[in-house]
């Protein structure tokens, strides 16, 4: 068995009273895209930051490519590549400047930056912007460069800390392509993520993260399967109707229904799911209860969330890894010169 490109083993890190990671496991093989899912204050970003040698743990142990996060840190920094939440980009540079300076950090040689420079730009649909200064950019364009500056040192294991976030629609597609991409040509990606069609496309593997612990893993439909059956969703057309229908259907299923009232949604786990859904119709008809829309789905990640924690994967959580954030930026301005990475994952000067 190949080694993993990422491992963590028990890794616990703290801050002050918070306990943002209390002992977190995670194992992502060469080749592989590993979602970490959760809310915010998790401990999604403390882990990333870990792993990018921005903060050092507590205890535990934690590789990236056989190298020790602590030990090896210098070396490692070599061979991966970070997106941060926020495009760490700098706006008086044109977007060309930009990804050249990465490419200096990075110590490559002047062609293969210039080179380099007109691939990533020309990757992510900036082209035509290169000469630009970056304050003139929109938010979805700083949000693109700063990821096509993760991949100017062409890392062996990218970590993409909630990567979509500011994206439109089209740009979020085009950046699930390139990850598909990546892996194809060997890259190893960490991606973080509240968006449960993100982690259920891209990931191979997905860690569910709550309260600093790895609370269910697995492929999306390992997790969907602990959910079990299948849901019928029921729109009304009458929201007045919601306690009758409710009242109608309390037989039906396998927890009973559940009521959205705002919505007008009722939503029913059920076993069998076509049989189900012939009750259910006939039910409602014969109580003269009006139906705008019924459909029968497959549990989602998002059920899974729910299932596991009782609540969404993007409601906010305890704010542990707002603390981290903070920790690193001090540790990083601490460091000076030494070679500590910037919220994007690239070397500082």
């Amino acid at each position: 068995m190949d080694r993993p490109a990422i491992l963590a083993e028990g890794v616990t890190k703290s801050f002050g009273d918070v306990r943002a990671l209390d002992g977190i496991d995670l194992a992502a093989p060469p080749a592989t895209v590993l979602s970490l899912l959760g809310p915010n204050g998790a401990g999604k970003t403390t882990t990333v930051r870990i792993l990018t040698t921005l903060l050092e743990p507590d205890a535990g142990r934690a590789e990236v490519l056989g190298l020790d996060v602590v030990k090896d840190s210098t070396r490692l920094r070599y061979h991966i590549g970070l997106a941060g939440q926020s495009a760490a980009v700098d706006p008086i540079l044109t977007g060309a400047e930009n990804i050249e300076m990465v490419g200096r950090l990075y110590h490559l040689d002047r062609a293969t930056i210039r080179r380099r420079t007109d691939e990533v730009l020309e990757r992510f649909g900036l082209a035509f912007a290169a000469h630009r200064t970056v304050r003139t950019y929109s938010g979805g364009m700083r949000r693109r460069l700063d990821l096509a500056a993760s991949l100017v040192g062409r890392p062996e294991v990218l970590f993409l800390d909630e990567p979509t976030t500011g994206l439109d629609p089209r740009s979020r597609m085009d950046l699930w392509e390139l990850i598909r991409e990546l892996v194809n040509e060997g890259t190893t990606l960490l991606l973080t993520t509240q968006y449960m069609e993100e982690a259920d496309r891209l990931a191979d593997h997905i860690a569910v993260v709550d309260g600093g612990k790895v609370i269910a893993e697995g492929t999306a439909d390992e997790l969907k399967s602990h959910v079990g059956g299948e849901f019928i969703e029921i729109h009304l057309a009458d929201r007045s109707q919601m306690g009758a229908a409710s009242e109608e259907l309390a037989g039906v299923g396998r927890g009973g229904p559940q009521a959205d009232g705002v919505a007008g949604e009722i939503t029913l786990p059920v076993a069998d799911g076509a049989g189900a859904l012939i009750d259910v119709v006939r039910r409602l008809d014969a109580a003269h209860i009006r139906v705008a829309d019924i459909a029968l789905r497959r549990p989602t990640l998002d059920d899974v969330f729910l299932a596991l924690t009782g609540h969404s994967a993007e409601e906010d959580g305890s704010g542990a890894d707002v603390a981290a954030a903070g920790n690193g930026a001090g540790r990083r301005r601490g460091r000076g010169r030494s070679g500590a990475r910037s919220a994007s994952g690239r070397s500082e000067p």
